[in-house]
């Protein structure tokens, strides 16, 4: 896949690296052939914050594709800043892990 580098669509840049789509597969292979729609999800999938951790972010998409055992992707994504080298704070925002699940709506 490479590092991906992804605005969200609230204008977000979230960092996707090699190591974390290693880590998703690692306990998950059977999402390997899904790598774009984990970015789409990223792109434009709804997103939630985690009522404890206010910089961790829930991004959720679905996908009937998944089906009939899983319906969405889900991203978590931590929300922090760093340093730069001129010393200015810049936004770091990556993604921690993810998976696919099934979701049932109400209604």
């Amino acid at each position: 896949m490479g590092g991906k580098t992804i605005k969200d669509r609230y204008g977000n840049t979230i960092y996707f690296t090699d190591e974390r789509w290693r880590h998703i597969l690692e306990s998950r292979p059977e999402l390997e052939p899904h790598q774009n729609k984990f970015l789409e999800t990223l792109r434009i999938g709804r997103r939630k914050q985690d009522p404890l951790v206010s910089n961790k972010y829930r991004y959720s998409m679905r996908f009937d594709e998944l089906l009939p055992e899983n319906n969405h992707l889900v991203l978590i994504v931590v929300f922090k800043t760093q340093l730069d080298d001129e010393g200015m704070y810049v936004p770091n925002n990556f993604v921690l892990t993810g998976w696919a699940k099934f979701i049932q709506h109400k209604g």
